[in-house]
Parts: C-alpha cells; structure tokens; sequence
C-alpha cells in the first residue's frame, strides 16, 4: 500500500475520504487516565458485583471475555479480579467534547455515533492535508497529546469500510482501505463480522449457505431480498464493498430500546422481573449516557410461537429516573400477567428522546 493509495478516485463524482474514528475501551481508558491505581488491571465500568450490566471494559478485562454489555455476576465470573467502577458521564462528556473540537479542526461534516466514537468526511478538509491517512494521524495525535488517551481509526472510501477499518489495527492503531482493496477485504470477512449482521441474521446466513462476504456476493439481489427483506439490498450492496450513506451530521434519534431472546422459554412473572432488570438498565445507562429523557416506555413480548405484542405508557413528563423506567416497564409487564403463552424474548425501550446530545439514528441494542 502506497501514500497515494489514499487519495486515488475511482472517476466522478470524486472519491469520498471517510474515517471512523473509535476511542479505545473510553469510559475504562478515561478511569485508568485518572486513577493510577487501575492501570494495567481488569476494569470494568458500570454495574455492580451483584447486578447490573458492563457498560464499558478496558483491555485487561477483555482478555477474559470481559465485554460492554454483559451482566455484571457473568463478568465477576470470568474474571474474579474484576475491579468495578461507578461511570462518571460528565467527566466522559467533557473528554468527548475536547475530542469533538479536534475532529472540527479538520472538517465540519461529523457524524457522532457516541461519546467515542465517529465518523468524519474529509474529503475537503479545513487543513488541506492531501491524504486522509495524514489527517487520522494528526487527529490521534492530538487527542493523545490532550486528553492522554488512545484512538483508533479506519479510513475508507465509504462508511461500512471505514468502520471495518478502524477496528482492524485496534487497539491504537489506523487501517486504510483503499478502492483497490475494497472487494477483495470484504470477501473474506465471516458475516458475522460484517456491522448490521447480528448472531441471529448470522445464523441465518449460514443456515442458507452464506459464511463469507463472498458467498453474499454470488447472490442475486432478488434472493437477498427475498431472504432479508429491506436489509436484503444493504447486505447485496455492502458485499460488493459499496456504501453510498452520507456523513450526516445532524441525525435525530427517536428512541433507544434493548432486548434479549432467552435460551428457554419463560411463563413465570419472577424471572421475566429478573431478564427486565439488565434491559432497563442499558436503556437508562444509555440515556445518562447522551443526556436524552424520553416519555413514553414500551415493553416488547415474543411468544414462542414467534407471535409478538407491544405495549406503551407514556409519562406526563420526561422520565428522570431509572427507578421511573423501572416501575413502568414493570407495571407493563404485570398489567399482562399471566400471560397466554411462553415468552422467548423481552425488550424495553423508551421513545419520544429529547436532550442535548440527541445525534443518533434510532438504533436498537439486542443481545
């Protein structure tokens, strides 16, 4: 791979310079930053030793299976050393603004995704680096330099490819993947490792022949259609390596839901209580997260029979707490006891956002 590689278009319109740049393990990072004492241990930030979920582990904790979104008694179990931190959000926004004036000094088109994580198109940018790869440099370079944490980056010519990217030097490191090399490094990827691909459109894949970007691309777009819908056409396309999404900077988020598919079927009221509890708590921790509030909750039941209902309560106001999330979730959930047949999944989710940070698309975080 050569330095030109990075500027080459591919004819008009003129080849787009996207990177996604991706904080590593930020909420753990930023606490080892501030807390000598944790360095080079096993972090964990959010939850508790006997409830609650991860929102965040740093590197030390990885190797142990340690990952965002896990219940915190599963992690204490696979690393007994874990060390549990309480999150402290204002002091994450306020490292996440300092890195968002960075990211502004080299192009005004970005696309937060979270407090650590964006995309940025620099096709133009304000310095007139030439390659996009020198900007990602200087980009990590002086969020090192000013906030003393590490970043990832991924540079493409597209959104999907810059993402894949970031993640493949990770952590503190940057990948570019260049027009030349697009089709060629999705054909290998597993389709699990493609962003947008869960475990169960994963198993799915497989269960038609589908292991590898490859085998996606030898499907004609009726079948992936056919197969999966609307998402058929994203997966047809991304398989070719070819993303034409916009770098959108201003993206209203509606709502922020959970949900989890159980390994057996539920009928008691007390353990679907106990499966509710880790969903309302990524829903709040992701609210506290961005500073959003919203009204209404909306509790989401799958028979096993594959039969789903919904129900809502919307708040007079904005829900403040979690604890007010907590109760109607739960009064939901009781106000349809007994219920008519067995559950195999839960969600909760809390719509009508509003608050400061509201910069995402609707999004869903399933387990």
């Amino acid at each position: 791979m050569t330095d030109e590689d990075d500027d080459k278009g591919s004819g008009p319109p003129r080849q787009r310079k996207i990177i996604h740049v991706d904080m590593d393990a930020f909420y753990a990072s930023v606490e080892q930053r501030d807390n000598p004492d944790l360095r080079g241990k096993p972090v964990a930030v959010g939850g508790s030793r006997e409830r609650g979920v991860v929102a965040a582990a740093s590197y030390e904790a990885r190797k142990f299976g340690v990952r965002s979104a896990m219940p915190s008694v599963t992690a204490k179990r696979q690393c007994p050393d874990l060390i549990f931190v309480k999150p402290r959000f204002e002091v994450y926004k306020a490292v996440s603004q300092q890195i968002r004036e960075i990211f502004a000094e080299h192009t005004a088109i970005i696309e937060p995704l979270s407090l650590d994580e964006a995309y940025l198109d620099v096709t133009e940018n304000l310095q007139g680096i030439l390659l996009a790869r020198d900007v990602a440099l200087a980009i990590r370079a002086k969020i090192k330099a000013e906030t003393g944490l590490n970043a990832s980056a991924g540079i493409s010519y597209n959104k999907f490819l810059a993402k894949l990217a970031s993640d493949h030097r990770k952590p503190n490191g940057q990948y570019v993947i260049t027009p030349e090399m697009g089709l060629a490094f999705v054909e290998t990827l597993p389709v699990g490792k493609f962003h947008g691909i869960g475990p169960a459109t994963s198993a799915k894949m497989n269960s038609l022949g589908l292991y590898t970007g490859l085998d996606m691309r030898n499907q004609s777009l009726e079948f992936m259609q056919a197969n999966f819908g609307k998402a058929g056409s994203y997966y047809y396309w991304i398989s070719r390596g070819v993303d034409d999404r916009e770098i959108r900077a201003n993206r209203i988020r509606k709502s922020v839901g959970a949900e989890n598919t159980f390994s057996a079927d539920l009928t008691e009221f007390g353990p679907m209580l106990a499966e509710l509890q880790p969903l309302i708590d990524k829903v709040w921790l992701y609210c506290e997260d961005k500073g959003s509030r919203g009204r209404t909750v909306t509790l989401k039941v799958k028979f096993a029979d594959f039969e789903i209902i919904t129900r809502s309560r919307s708040a007079p106001s904005a829900v403040a707490s979690r604890d007010e999330l907590s109760e109607l979730a739960i009064g939901l959930l009781e106000d349809n006891m007994p219920l008519p047949k067995a559950v195999r999944l839960l969600g909760v989710s809390l719509s009508s956002l509003q608050g400061e940070n509201d910069t995402e698309p609707q999004l869903d975080f399933g387990i």
